[in-house]
This record gives C-alpha cells, sequence and structure tokens, in this order.
C-alpha cells in the first residue's frame, strides 16, 4: 500500500498533487499533527505561491521540526516547487523569514532581462548521483530557483538564463523546482518512482 501524508501548506496546488498520486494507486490523507509526519510512510510538500507564508503556515501547525527530521534521514520525502525552496534557510522572495534549514544555499530571484515567472516547460538533466530523475521536459512556474547544489545532495539541472538546480535528491528524499504532477507522461513515472521507494520503506 502507498500511503502519503500530505502537508497543508495552504498552497493552490495541492489538489493537483493530490489526484496526480492518486491516480498512481496512492492512498493520501492530510497531516494534522507532528506525529502524522514523524510516523508517515511518505510525506509531500507542496508549494505554489510566497516562501514566507507557506513557511508561517507549516510552522503554525507545528509541523516544521518533524518535517526536518524525517528529511534528515533520508526518509521517502517529495517537495515540489516552493516547498523544494522551503528546504533552505532564506529565501530573497521573503526577506525576514527562516525556511526549514536542511540546507544553507539561500534561494535567488532569477536575473534581470529573463522571463519571470519561468511559465512552461523546460528540459531537466540529471546530475551524477540521480536515481528518481530521468532527462525530460518538465513544467515550471517559478520566479526564484536555488543555483548552486547543496553539499551532499545529487541534483538535476535546467537552463533560465544560466543553469539553476531543478532537482535535489539524498537517500529516499526528492524535490524538485518543476512540477511533477502537470509534467505528462514524464511526471508521472517520476512520482511512481519515488511512490514505490514509499513502498518499500513501509
Amino acid at each position: 500500500m502507498r500511503l502519503v501524508t500530505i502537508v497543508p501548506t495552504g498552497t493552490a496546488n495541492t489538489a493537483s498533487v493530490v489526484a496526480a498520486l492518486t491516480r498512481l494507486g496512492a492512498l493520501v490523507e492530510e497531516a494534522a499533527s507532528a506525529g502524522d509526519v514523524e510516523t508517515a510512510q511518505g510525506v509531500v510538500l507542496p508549494g505554489v505561491g510566497a516562501f514566507g507564508s507557506a513557511m508561517d503556515r507549516i510552522e503554525s501547525l507545528g509541523l516544521g521540526a518533524a518535517i526536518r527530521e524525517r528529511i534528515e534521514v533520508n526518509r521517502p520525502t517529495l517537495a515540489v516547487c516552493v516547498g523544494m525552496q522551503l528546504l533552505s534557510r532564506h529565501s530573497e522572495e521573503s526577506p525576514g523569514a527562516t525556511g526549514l534549514k536542511v540546507f544553507e544555499e539561500t534561494v535567488g530571484r532569477f536575473g534581470d532581462g529573463l522571463t519571470v515567472p519561468q511559465m512552461g516547460w523546460n528540459r531537466v538533466e540529471p546530475g551524477p548521483g540521480s536515481r528518481f530523475v530521468e532527462s525530460g521536459w518538465a513544467y515550471f512556474a517559478n520566479s526564484y530557483r536555488i543555483d548552486r547544489l547543496p553539499d551532499g545532495w545529487a541534483g538535476s539541472n535546467t537552463d533560465h538564463g544560466g543553469k539553476f538546480v531543478s532537482a535535489l535528491e539524498k537517500g529516499d528524499v526528492l524535490a524538485c523546482q518543476f512540477h511533477p504532477e502537470l509534467s505528462g507522461e514524464w511526471g508521472a513515472r517520476l512520482l511512481d518512482r519515488w511512490l514505490q521507494r514509499v513502498e518499500t520503506a513501509a
């Protein structure tokens, strides 16, 4: 059984993420407490919108420490879009807000002269050590990005006015700047590979 607990970040892509996981045979429930996150087979951290408001929601529910702890021991966790950015310490989008501090990189805005937000399809190329991500086209909707691979993580790159980190992998943790739930068959295969680890780790 593929049991997945989704973090209620109050953001707009939760329904589409749930729908995509359900199509792949997952049973999805919403986290109501830190205990739900701690005991879950798999956890999804979705996100569309502002870094600061999503982080405020997580902390108001008392879920921040539980999310960080399961990522630090590489338990099955999927972070999507702003969810990936929340793993950092800070974002230029929300000065003064503090993320989950899984790694130290700061999330920065795309440079001047680029189309912002980046909306639509772009190429994703996995780097050494990637287990989940394969080369292909993914759907993006982002104005901010991480431009350096954190220590200890495998990653994938995408180009939008220069290379940026479009996915991170470590153990059974997968973080995607793109939206796998909106990325067609390529995205469905990626989600299924992650769900296989949820099932195996149960």
